[in-house]
């Protein structure tokens, strides 16, 4: 007996409109998840980067260890990483946002990093003259002048956070990555690239956030351009 012809679930399209219709619930909650694992992940890395960068920047001789750790950490595979998280996580969330989390710093601290060490001289000195103390000239001189290279690491490190969740399908914690592995398993077309584009339309939509927040925070890089 062959499917109907309408029938795009049993003909087991790639493009199927039935299948958004009735897995519209599943989709959701994975998406949810998806966002969900990325913005801890990434938030988590950007609390740890910035002290370390910090860190790089004050002391000479901190940088090479700093960097050097993070760049290790980010060669691992994430299978790789994964199990060696495992034992202390688990087959949790935990386990894939603290994965993510050290696959991220090494953007981010870089990132960061470079910023900081592109502020010019002569602003520091002209808010140290304007009696400017350390915190002071770190939060309002340094760390925005610091901001459009910081932000290129943020946006770098989102889009690769959502790309990698997709691994924590093996722990059962992977977002939209969950139903790309359950329909390769089954060979289910439709479930593979509609879960595939939803990752790639999040990833789009969150650098292009990350973007229109860049412009409107460092409004004196728009007046250089033009």
């Amino acid at each position: 007996m062959t499917a109907p012809p309408d029938d795009c679930l049993a003909r087991n399209d790639w493009i199927c409109g039935e299948y958004l219709s009735t897995r519209s619930q599943i989709l959701w909650d994975s998406v949810q998840q998806h966002l969900q694992l990325t913005a801890v992940s990434v938030l988590i890395a950007l609390a740890l980067a910035v002290p370390l960068a910090l860190a790089a920047r004050r002391w000479n001789w901190a940088a090479g260890p700093v960097l050097g750790v993070t760049t290790i950490l980010y060669t691992i595979p994430s299978l790789a990483m994964f199990s060696l998280l495992l034992p202390v996580y688990g087959l949790s969330a935990s386990l894939v946002v603290a994965g993510l989390v050290l696959y991220s710093l090494t953007l981010l601290v870089r990132n960061i990093l470079a910023g900081l060490r592109a502020v010019p001289d002569e602003a520091r000195q002209a808010a140290r003259g304007m009696g400017y103390g350390p915190v002071r000239l770190l939060l309002a001189v340094e760390l925005p002048l610091a901001l459009p290279a910081a932000m290129a690491g943020l946006r770098i490190a989102t889009v690769s956070a959502v790309s990698l969740v997709t691994i924590g399908a093996i722990v059962g914690h992977g977002g939209l990555g969950n139903l790309i592995y359950s329909g390769m398993n089954t060979y289910f077309k439709a479930q593979v690239l509609t879960a595939s584009v939803l990752c790639v339309v999040i990833a789009v939509a969150a650098d292009l956030l990350l973007l229109l927040i860049q412009r409107f925070a460092t409004p004196w890089t728009r007046a250089v351009q033009s």
